[in-house]
């Protein structure tokens, strides 16, 4: 099977690899589409430092190393004692690669209703970043809400906080072009982080503040831009992974004072398996997204820009080491041979 491989420092290839027969307890998928996470995977083919704050050995990354953890397609091969799947299956995975094969621990597969398509199947698994959390935070109908950051996170998280019940909703991006699509999935307003009135324009649109805000850059300008932002006592997810942490903030007045509530909002930073109020599990946040898709409330594959075949995969991440702006992008592996 074809693989894209990171071989070495900005460079990403489509390799042949071989695979084997799924274990008992796997099953075996053909990908249909996988989604590029683009700050995960920047990180990931740099050679960026602090890659995973839960793997002391990722720290110093290595190459080759794969990723592509969201992704999409069809069960070709059961392992042993799998039941209640079979070969056909529609299903969506989370923690896999960008694979034409995988073999899938059935803990990371999930089943795709006939009305769902891979698109938005190979979206599921990072959305339920977001949904993670805005669950922390707690956020009731009415709330106002800021999220910092218009990619693919924070897009998904204006979608989600809409569903939620926030007003209004502030987007914040120092992209234009961002904060027009911004609008245009939800968000009632979109402001610049660099213009000068920010701070009091957001403040003056939520009525003193924002009760929730969804920090998502991990840079620290980021973070103090939405402290700026927030009410008192206000909640603020720390979703973007801050692998920079040389920033100060003024704890005192932008979080002590004001009683501020930082929250870290890693997706690994949840209960293994049993969910509770505000905390759930991975995997039962990844089958309300796909409840929410297939009631039609949730349209994840709106926001993809740009689809690719996996031949493509060295310009596309040539890209995503050089451009400052990166879309959206899928890979189309149906067409792969």
């Amino acid at each position: 099977m074809k693989q894209i491989v990171f071989t070495g420092i900005n460079t990403a290839q489509l390799l042949e690899k071989p695979i084997g027969d799924p274990e008992a307890g796997q099953v075996q998928v053909r990908l249909m589409r996988s989604t590029i996470s683009s700050g995960t995977e920047r990180a990931g083919i740099t050679g960026s430092t602090t890659v995973s704050w839960c793997r002391p050995e990722a720290e110093k990354p290595t190459f080759p190393r794969c990723h592509g953890y969201s992704s999409a397609g069809v069960i070709t091969k059961l392992g042993e004692g799998v039941e209640g799947y079979a070969v056909g299956d529609r299903v969506a995975l989370s923690w896999s690669t960008h694979s034409q094969l995988q073999n899938a621990k059935l803990q990371n597969v999930h089943k795709l209703d006939d009305s769902i398509s891979f698109a938005d199947g190979a979206l599921c698994h990072i959305a339920t970043f977001p949904m993670g959390a805005i669950r922390k935070c707690r956020l009731e109908l009415g709330e106002s809400a800021v999220v910092m950051g218009m990619g693919i996170l924070g897009m998904m998280a204006v979608q989600l906080l809409k569903l939620g019940g926030a007003a209004p909703i502030l987007a914040v991006d120092p992209d234009p072009a961002k904060r027009e699509k911004a609008l245009e999935i939800g968000a009632d307003y979109a402001l610049d982080p660099y213009a000068p009135d920010f701070a009091q324009t957001a403040k003056a649109l939520t009525d003193g503040g924002a009760q929730v805000g969804i920090e998502v850059t991990g840079i620290g300008a980021g973070l103090e831009g939405i402290l700026d932002c927030m009410a008192r006592f206000g909640r603020v997810a720390l979703l973007g992974c801050t692998r920079n942490s040389d920033f100060t903030i003024d704890y005192y007045r932008k979080v002590h004072g004001p009683g501020i509530t930082l929250v870290g909002a890693h997706t690994n930073a949840r209960p293994g398996a049993d969910s509770f109020s505000g905390w759930w599990s991975e995997r039962d946040d990844f089958e309300a997204i796909l409840k929410l898709t297939k009631l039609g409330r949730l349209k994840l594959s709106s926001l993809v820009e740009e689809i690719r075949s996996p031949e493509e995969a060295p310009a596309v991440y040539h890209r995503l080491c050089t451009e400052k702006t990166f879309p959206l992008v899928q890979f189309d592996w149906s067409e792969l041979i």
